[in-house]
């Protein structure tokens, strides 16, 4: 069995799985402040319930975008478990042809999605992948299955905590889609506005860069947090895929393992 990690702004999301089959996923909020005693005691509390054994993980490997975390989470893995995870960084095996400005610049979790993707949905298609996460990332994929750019927009949450935080009488609400877009209070006013104002930022996004690619059939992908939520009110999101990251570390791992 392996351990997939992903590390984001909001939460670190875990995986184990052996061979191709998920064993347990779960996700625990990011802390700057925890150690890796504390991070370790949440991981072997989870793995107690699915009775996996610390010997039973022989690899890991971690995504990253909190590099603050990096080696904590890294002496985590050797303390508990025993085991030397790899990292999405520059000189690990991908096979994605980054087409930028500069591929040093391109989160390793946009990487992780990007070839998650062209292996699960790809094949001569292009490809849109879309991360509902602390910002909202869109990462387009040609038909060559290349890396080619795409666009960051400000996230579903830090955009309603920007807007309770600004303001004196806006409450904390749940990001979730009113009845109607003609809302009748504050809590309804406030979830319309984030839930459907994003669904527009989404479509709109993904109209203008499939008029760019000038293909006939794109495929979208969505994943993350929110991803659900925004796909029952947009028609441009043709697959929800909860674990395109953690797959995609699977992945990653096995065409990087460690020899013997």
């Amino acid at each position: 069995m392996i351990i997939c990690i992903d590390i984001g702004n909001t939460n670190i999301k875990y995986a184990i799985y052996d061979g191709e089959k998920l064993k347990i996923s779960f996700r625990v909020a990011t802390d700057l402040k925890k150690t890796s005693d504390e991070y370790g005691s949440q991981l072997v509390n989870m793995l107690k319930v699915m009775d996996i054994r610390r010997g039973e993980i022989t690899g890991g490997i971690i995504s990253s975008v909190v590099p603050s975390l990096d080696y904590t989470v890294d002496k985590m893995c050797s303390l508990y478990l025993g085991v030397t995870p790899l990292h999405i960084e520059p000189g690990l095996k991908s096979g994605l042809n980054i087409r930028c400005d500069d591929a040093r610049e391109v989160g390793a979790d946009r990487i992780v999605n990007c070839v998650s993707a062209i292996v699960k949905y790809g094949g001569g298609t292009p490809l849109i992948v879309i991360d509902f996460g602390t910002a909202t990332t869109f990462n387009v994929i040609s038909a060559e299955s290349e890396f080619i750019g795409g666009v960051i927009s400000p996230g579903i949450k830090g955009s309603l905590d920007s807007l309770v935080n600004g303001t004196a009488k806006l409450p904390r609400v749940e990001i979730e889609a009113p009845a109607s877009i003609i809302a009748k209070n504050t809590v309804t006013n406030m979830q319309a506005g984030i839930v459907f104002g994003f669904a527009g930022l989404v479509e709109y996004i993904v109209k203008r860069i499939k008029k760019e690619l000038k293909a006939g059939d794109v495929k979208t992908i969505a994943t993350g947090g929110f991803s659900e939520i925004i796909s029952r009110e947009v028609s441009c999101i043709d697959v929800v895929d909860k674990l395109l990251t953690l797959e995609g570390l699977r992945y990653l791992y096995y065409l990087n393992r460690p020899q013997g």
